[in-house]
């Protein structure tokens, strides 16, 4: 799978240990940077992550930062990126069965590696449930208000 996975500063060293795992596992991980744990800003980040979900160069994104929350709200200013925030397999599971969540989000500083690597586990190997919530997922993309 063609995985794009992009941090802040806070979670430079998170977002390495990912990466080098997924390639492990035979994944295409495009790393977005940082490149070091210098100050930097989630949001610019963010977009990029979903600038590559939106042009297909990524089908998944992981995007990092200290708690997860502001990295997450930036890449979902993209209409073609569908982020969610999680802490534990079971969101990852269900924002990809009700949500059809593209990209997740998590923080470095609340979160362990190996807690991260169950999450993204769960993440990619679960289908989204289509059937009644492909209608509300359909919201997201074109909010009808």
């Amino acid at each position: 799978m063609r995985i794009a996975i992009a941090s802040d500063h806070a979670a430079i060293d998170l977002k390495a240990a990912l990466a080098d795992w997924l390639r492990d596992a035979g994944h295409d991980v495009a790393y977005l940077g940082p490149d070091s744990g210098a100050s930097v800003d989630y949001p610019d980040y963010g977009y990029k992550l979903a600038a590559a979900i939106a042009d297909g160069s990524a089908e998944r994104g992981i995007a990092l930062c200290g708690s997860g929350i502001g990295i997450s709200i930036a890449v979902n200013r993209n209409p073609a990126a569908r982020c969610a925030l999680v802490s534990e397999p079971l969101s990852a599971t269900l924002a990809r069965e009700h949500n059809d969540a593209n990209v997740i989000a998590m923080g470095a500083r609340l979160i362990g590696i190996e807690m991260a690597k169950a999450c993204v586990t769960a993440f990619l190997a679960t289908e989204f449930g289509g059937d009644r919530h492909q209608r509300r997922v359909d919201k997201l993309t074109a909010p009808q208000i």
